[in-house]
C-alpha cells in the first residue's frame, strides 16, 4: 500500500521543490509490460474468486514468480535516480517470501494493530510466531485512520521511498532544448542565393556599361 502513497506524496515533493510535472514524459523506464504483468498476476492471485479456489501449492508458485519478474524488471531500470531503493527493498521482500515457504509472514502485534484476524482462503501473508528473517517481514503497521492501511515490511517501506526519490527526480530534470527544423537552424552558406542562385557577385562587363 505503500506504493499508493509514494506517487502522490513523490509528485506533490517534487513540485514543492520546484519540479515539472511534463517532465515525467521524459523518464525512460524499461521493461514496463514485464513489471505491470508481474503486479497484474498478483491483482488476480488475490482476488476473491481465485483466492478460494486455488492450490496454494501453485498460488506460492506464482506468488514467488511474479515477485521475481517485478524485481527483474525493476532492476533493468537502477541506473535511475532511486530505483536502487525500490531494488533493495523488492530484493528484500522477495528474500524474505523464499525464506518462509512462499509466504510473507506478518506478526502478531502489527495484525492486532490493525484489528484484522489471519486470513482463511489463501493469501501472500500468513501468521507466523517466529518466522525466518523476521526482521524483514511484515512486523510494521501503518495507523488505522489512514485510507487503505495494512500490515507492511522495511521492505515495503524502502520501496515506497524510491518511488519518491525516482518521481522527485524526474520531475527536477533540465527542461530539455526544443529541436529546431533543419531548414531553420541550417545556416545559409555565403555562396548561396536564396531566391534560387548561386550567390555569387557578378560585376558586369564594360561593353555592358556603355551599351556598345
Amino acid at each position: 500500500m505503500f506504493i499508493l502513497y509514494a506517487v502522490p506524496v513523490g509528485l506533490l515533493l517534487g513540485w514543492l521543490l520546484g519540479g515539472r510535472l511534463s517532465a515525467l514524459a521524459a523518464l525512460q523506464f524499461r521493461w514496463a509490460p514485464l513489471i505491470v504483468g508481474g503486479l497484474l498476476v498478483q491483482v488476480a492471485l488475490f482476488s476473491g474468486p481465485v483466492t478460494s479456489r486455488i492450490d496454494p501449492t501453485v498460488g506460492t508458485a506464482l506468488y514467488v514468480a511474479s515477485t521475481g519478474l517485478v524485481l527483474v524488471g525493476v532492476l533493468r531500470n537502477i541506473r535511475l535516480p532511486g530505483i536502487a531503493i525500490v531494488v533493495a527493498g523488492a530484493a528484500s521482500n522477495l528474500v524474505a517470501i523464499v525464506a518462509n515457504g512462499g509466504y510473507m509472514p506478518v506478526s502478531v502485534a502489527a495484525l492486532a494493530a490493525q484489528g484484522r484476524s489471519p486470513a482463511v482462503d489463501f493469501s501472500n501473508s500468513r501468521l507466523e510466531a517466529h518466522p525466518a528473517l523476521e526482521p524483514l517481514t511484515d512486523i510494521l503497521s501503518m495507523p488505522t485512520w489512514m485510507p487503505f492501511s495494512n500490515v507492511f515490511s522495511i521492505g515495503d517501506l524502502l520501496i515506497g521511498v524510491g518511488v519518491v526519490v525516482t518521481i522527485v527526480a524526474a520531475m527536477r530534470l533540465p527542461a530539455q532544448a526544443v529541436p529546431v527544423p533543419e531548414s531553420v537552424s541550417r545556416p545559409v552558406r555565403p555562396d548561396t542565393d536564396p531566391n534560387g542562385g548561386d550567390g555569387r557577385t557578378t560585376v558586369p562587363s564594360r561593353t555592358e556599361v556603355t551599351g556598345g
